[in-house]
């Protein structure tokens, strides 16, 4: 920075000392800083009297308060102060000020090193030293006050404007350079775009370090971001403070306000003693529309740590036509009693109206129990891989790892092509052949064979759809993506939406990949082109590969009339074992069926049935075997519109956030064009600072935005006036703690490993044994 002189105004509260070096010019006494030693930001003196160094701010004429000058409002003047103070290398902290009749008539503004901090100390030793207390770890705070005596002091005028009537410049401290301005508390505060992206990236599970790493990355330094990592973490505290107790409350009225406004928008909850959350059930209209045309088969599983009070997350899961997940409805549960179970499936019976065909779950017996009273046309299937994962651990050590066994009870169990009678007497083999007549734990299993056996229901609709609760463990997986055990509810209600809308964004991918590619045709048959018309990508895939097997795999080996009917036998090369398949069909009314049900199992034709229509040289698709729910059409793609994220109060909000998208849309898109374009971008930067300039002339000092409202708006959510519902706090989610759990074999086998640590029986010591004791052998004894 160049050498100027600094002038201050000639007055006994300027803070000048007298004895230096000056002169007198124009009234102003100017001193002459060649002879003095110069910081970056501000100059060094020292007091002919007292000898200690003192320091100015180096800060152009214009910029510098003088006495006398005048202001248009109070806001103005600490705005001018705290600018001065910028330039100046310190921080102002607003101080004593004096009202007369609710009017501000004088006003301090201080350095904010002014004063002396009272340091005390706390005995933090306990004298009961039989509890065995250590000491208590106090964080070590310093302080920035050093007494100095800089400050601008204010007084109302006549006119109602403010006028400075006492400016002392003189700091007893160094200033802090430019560089390491930013460091300063005072100086350092997240604005409003890098609060909204704290926010943002939140939802997807990144913290508030992660969100200033990101930040400062991104802006190009870690002196650009305006913050430091505390306060990040402190905004994040901040918003846990404004929810606070409020929590359960908050969330209840968000979805009852989008049930108010919201076209077929449910939301259900239940309330356990004074007044604590017990359930809540919810489910949007596109939510509805899915399980109209995917609600068919449905698996629900629950899962924990996606919130701070342990309440269970229930999703319910389908499968979409593009063989996704896709999410019916969400619960958060306080426990998983039967009763609470049968809560949550008789709301979503009253919300969607019906129960579905087929349920998949896993063994829990409260999920049993409610589903066999509540849903009581519903088939009700056991998961496949819960099962088969246990079978090691209660079939014993020598079977745990012989390969023989587990690739006969893998023949039987997983495969759809044998009926129930053969999968007995295969069982029954099995069992005699390795001794297992005696376990008692498969026999339970063989006792509810008909539950998750595919076997038992291979005829039955959509029955190979969904076999195992897959489907809701990868469901839990990509909800835990967004969400923590450290979760407050409002927090999870915002992921839990942010991962719907990812969710959905990926259908109208799929949707769009379906619509603008070809794919690569297989054969020349017409059926593969009209199937490709029919069906989504993904769906299309598997038939296709199923068309072109029909060419290429299989053959007719023979067939012969059944009444109604052609009876063809199909030979299919691919298939281990006779690889031999029965298909019935009638061409007048284009009726076909396999012995592989595999239409009746998956809602697709086979290879077999391809096989069939080709001999019969049938070029058009059979329209009554094409399920709607696998087709492109399936389901529209046009979610809901018209519900603002932000809260009632504050109807601008939303209005203010699209406006910002919108601009840093603009800017995006122009620093893009201009980006190989040195010239032009210098001459934008220009603009761009130009107008920054030409709003801080406009705007003046902008009213600063409380901090509940920056955090109302950002999260959507009000305080509510009145709690009548709490959050669940110390439940158990599990049963009724009134019967010990059984455990598996790993987890028996692994408690049993761990020993005891050995210790001295003399001594207790545990790093020697009673042989090897000093005081056993008699050393160290009291003679």
């Amino acid at each position: 920075m160049a050498t100027v002189d600094t002038c201050v105004h000639d007055d006994s509260g300027s803070g000048t000392d007298n004895t230096d070096e000056v002169q007198n010019v124009d009234g102003l006494i100017c001193v002459d800083v060649n002879v003095h030693k110069k910081r970056r930001v501000g100059i060094e003196r020292i007091s002919p009297r007292t000898g200690l160094p003192y320091y100015i701010p180096d800060v152009p004429l214009s910029s510098r308060p003088v006495i006398g000058m005048i202001f248009s409002s109070l806001e103005q003047a600490c705005q001018f102060y705290e600018n001065y103070a910028k330039l100046g290398g310190f921080t102002v902290r607003k101080n004593t000020q004096t009202t007369n009749r609710g009017v501000i008539s004088l006003k301090y503004l201080v350095c904010s090193k002014e004063g002396h901090k009272i340091f005390r100390r706390i005995n933090t030793l306990k004298d009961d030293k039989e509890s065995g207390s250590k000491e208590k770890q106090i964080r070590r705070r310093p302080s920035i006050r050093t007494g100095c005596l800089a400050h601008l002091r204010l007084q109302i005028c006549e006119t109602n404007k403010y006028k400075v009537y006492s400016f002392v410049e003189r700091h007893n401290h160094e200033l802090v350079d430019a560089d390491d301005y930013h460091l300063l508390s005072a100086a350092r505060n997240l604005s409003y775009n890098k609060e909204q992206l704290i926010f943002d990236l939140s939802k997807l599970n990144i913290g508030p370090i992660k969100a200033f790493n990101i930040m400062r990355t991104h802006f190009g330094g870690f002196e650009e971001v305006g913050a430091t990592k505390v306060d990040c973490k402190n905004f994040k505290r901040d918003i846990n403070l404004f929810i606070g107790k409020h929590d359960a409350q908050m969330v209840i009225n968000r979805l009852e306000l989008k049930r108010d406004f919201l076209p077929d928008f449910s939301c259900e909850y239940f309330n356990l003693e004074e007044g604590v959350l017990g359930g809540l059930f919810w489910a949007d209209q596109d939510m509805k529309r899915n399980y109209l045309v995917f609600g068919d088969v449905v698996s629900f599983d629950s899962t924990f740590r996606s919130n701070k009070y342990d309440m269970v997350f229930v999703p319910f899961t389908g499968i979409d036509n593009h063989h996704h997940n896709v999410t019916f409805a969400a619960a958060l549960l306080a426990n998983e009693t039967a009763d609470t179970y049968k809560w949550l499936l008789k709301v979503f019976k009253k919300v969607f109206g019906s129960a579905p065909r087929v349920v998949v779950t896993d063994q829990d017996a409260a999920m049993k129990k409610a589903i066999a009273e509540v849903f009581t046309t519903t088939r009700h299937r056991l998961c496949m891989w819960h099962i088969m994962m246990k079978v090691a651990g209660k079939v014993g050590k020598p079977l745990k790892k012989d390969k023989t066994f587990k690739q006969r009870i893998c023949n039987i169990v997983w495969t759809d092509l044998i009926e129930p009678v053969e999968f007995e007497t295969k069982w029954m083999e099995m069992i005699s052949e390795f001794n297992l007549a005696n376990n008692t734990w498969l026999s339970d299993m063989y006792s509810l064979k008909a539950d998750w056996i595919p076997a038992y229901y291979r005829h039955e609709h959509m029955s190979g759809l969904m076999r195992t609760t897959s489907r809701s463990e990868s469901e839990n997986h990509f909800f835990g993506q967004v969400a923590n055990s450290s979760l407050t509810l409002v927090e999870f209600l915002s992921h839990f939406e942010t991962a719907m809308e990812a969710q959905r964004y990926a259908h109208r991918k799929n949707d769009h990949d379906t619509r603008n590619t070809v794919p690569e045709w297989l054969t020349e048959e017409d059926i593969e082109r009209e199937a490709d018309k029919i069906y989504t990508r993904n769906i299309f895939n598997d038939v296709q590969d199923e068309i072109y097997a029909s060419v290429h795999k299989c053959t007719s080996k023979s067939y012969t009339e059944a009444g109604d009917f052609i009876k063809f036998f199909i030979k299919d090369l691919q298939f281990q074992g006779s690889g031999l398949f029965e298909v019935l069909f009638r061409e007048k009314d284009m009726v076909l069926q396999c012995s592989c049900n595999r239409y009746e199992q998956y809602g697709l034709l086979c290879r077999h049935v391809f096989c069939v229509l080709r001999l019969c040289e049938i070029t058009v698709f059979p329209k009554n075997y094409i399920m709607k729910r696998w087709t492109r059409d399936a389901v529209t793609n046009n979610s809901y519109q018209g519900f603002s994220n932000k809260p009632a109060s504050n109807d601008n909000v939303e209005g203010v956030q699209g406006v910002v998208r919108e601009i840093m849309f603009g800017n995006d898109y122009i620093v893009n064009r201009l980006v190989n374009n040195m010239e032009q971008l210098v001459i934008y930067r220009d603009q761009v600072k130009q107008q920054m300039i030409k709003v801080d002339e406009c705007i003046g000092v902008p009213q600063p935005i409380p901090k509940k409202d920056r955090i109302a708006n950002l999260l959507g959510f009000n305080q509510p006036t009145e709690d009548t519902i709490r959050a669940p706090v110390g439940i158990r989610t599990k049963g009724s703690g009134s019967k010990k759990r059984f455990k598996s074999f790993h987890e028996q086998a692994s408690k049993k490993s761990i020993r005891k640590q050995r210790r001295c029986q003399i001594c207790g010591s545990d790093d020697h044994d009673r042989r090897t004791c000093n005081r056993g052998n008699g050393e160290n004894q009291p003679k």
